[in-house]
Order: C-alpha cells, then sequence, then structure tokens
C-alpha cells in the first residue's frame, strides 16, 4: 500500500491511497492550496487506526 501525493488539473494537490493490485482505494476528496496541508491530511489517516467503525444501517434517520 502507498500513498501518493500529486497536483491535479487545477493546479491543488490531492493524495491517493492505493494498494498492491493498483486500485485507488481512498482519496483526499478535497484539493489543497498548500502542500503541506495535504501532507497533514495523509498523516491524520496515518494515525486513525483507533478510528472507532458505525454500522450506519442501524440508525434511524
Amino acid at each position: 500500500m502507498r500513498f501518493e501525493l500529486y497536483r491535479d488539473a487545477g493546479g491543488e494537490w490531492r493524495w491517493r491511497l492505493r494498494v498492491q493490485n493498483g486500485n485507488v482505494i481512498a482519496d483526499s476528496g478535497e484539493g489543497y492550496a498548500r502542500r503541506e496541508d495535504c501532507e497533514h491530511a495523509i498523516s491524520l489517516v496515518k494515525r486513525s487506526t483507533d478510528a472507532s467503525t458505525v454500522d450506519m444501517t442501524t440508525k434511524i434517520a
């Protein structure tokens, strides 16, 4: 697995997480004006291993 840091067509910084078979399993969802902000977002995702999982199918809207 690897994070890829790149610039989009509009010149904003983005990231994507790609697995061994080449598929992208996650992306930034937004562009960042500063590379540092994009790198910070990557670090947040890397540290999110303690995030809980919520089954939204059991929630009443």
